[in-house]
């Protein structure tokens, strides 16, 4: 786990200053309200017996042409069910939040990492007796990934990206009840205040 966090941080890293490289520095200009942005994304979990639905509200700042910092918050839905090697049934609703990091090596490329802290409600129904256990939790995770969008600083953004859970929190909302990483598929949309007029 720790060995491809480190890998992660490197290609980014490595990606960022290849991308300083082939474009002209950017002067500083200080803070620029117009580099403010607000969004949101809608992420899908699919795979076998597995659901996952949900919002991730943010707030952002493009700190220049090719990386994006910001916070993000996420309410979840995540279904999975019973199966012959199991017979429990889930369902859990979870809330959370974290901060996020783009990338943009390429103007319609994008890598993504984003830490979250999870707070989870569960409910597990053994689909043969019936009886239903509710539980509170809590879990970390490590999502990422990456993604096609466009992004117009000053103006509007959208972005498609595909991620995964990188840390190993059995209790993470983007993992089975195996504990194995499910796919995460948010499209994503928003705009910078203080727009410019084209």
């Amino acid at each position: 786990m720790k060995k491809g966090c480190w890998i992660l941080i490197l290609m980014l890293g490595s990606l960022s200053s290849l991308k300083a490289q082939l474009e002209a520095p950017e002067k500083p200009v200080g803070f620029d309200p117009a580099r403010v942005f607000i969004g949101t994304s809608l992420n899908l979990g699919l795979s076998n017996r597995f659901f996952n639905l949900g919002l991730n509200p943010e707030v952002g700042y493009s700190l220049n042409n090719w990386l994006d910092i910001g916070v993000a918050m996420n309410l979840n839905y995540y279904s999975q069910s019973a199966t012959g090697f199991n017979t429990i049934k889930y369902k859990n609703i979870n809330f959370g939040g974290g901060a996020f990091l783009r990338v943009w090596p390429i103007s319609f490329l994008h890598l993504q990492i984003q830490p979250e802290y999870n707070w989870i409600s569960s409910s597990q129904t053994d689909v043969n007796t019936g009886q239903t256990f509710k539980y509170k939790l809590q879990a970390p995770s490590m999502l990422a990934g990456i993604g096609y969008g466009t992004r117009e600083i000053g103006n509007r953004f959208s972005h498609f990206t595909i991620m995964i859970d990188l840390n190993q929190a059995i209790n993470s909302p983007y993992r089975d009840q195996f504990g194995d990483p499910q796919p995460v598929f948010r499209g994503g949309f928003g705009m910078y205040l203080n727009a410019r007029k084209r």
